[in-house]
């Protein structure tokens, strides 16, 4: 979706392949920032209420009795400003693997990657499977 054009449309590129110098301010580049939505975010949204449990809890947001859930922008679901992740389709997988592989946090541990996780996400029984996926990693041991 596009936000805002600023300059020459035709200087609009994926954000994915904007350089920018160091040296550059951000009213100097001459490109305009279009919004995208993660495929990641946009796969647990599409799934969320696949999960029983949170279809449950989707049901009683909606009669008022959750007060800490509430559907956030772009309709996903959250708990505390943390987004709901459903246990369908291999999200929880997913971003166990990323979380733990990452360039810039490579093995972090169960207690890192669990307080890592837990700013942004939340699932049923996640720092069982964050225990889980841990153990099975053979430089963690």
């Amino acid at each position: 979706m596009l936000k805002k054009v600023v300059g020459n449309p035709s200087l609009i590129v994926p954000v994915e392949t904007i350089e920018v110098n160091e040296e550059l301010t951000y009213k100097e580049i001459p490109v305009s920032i279009i919004y995208r939505q993660s495929s990641l975010l946009e796969r647990i949204k599409a799934h969320q209420f696949d999960d029983p449990h949170l279809f449950l809890l989707r049901d009683t947001v909606q009669l008022g009795g959750a007060k800490k859930i509430v559907i956030g922008d772009f309709g996903v679901m959250q708990l505390q400003g943390r987004i709901c992740v459903p246990n369908v389709d291999g999200l929880i997988e997913l971003i166990l693997q990323k979380a733990h592989s990452l360039r810039y946090s490579i093995h972090p541990g169960v207690t890192k990657m669990y307080r890592d996780l837990k700013q942004h996400y939340w699932w049923r029984r996640m720092k069982k499977n964050i225990v889980a996926y841990v153990s099975q990693c053979l430089n963690c041991q």
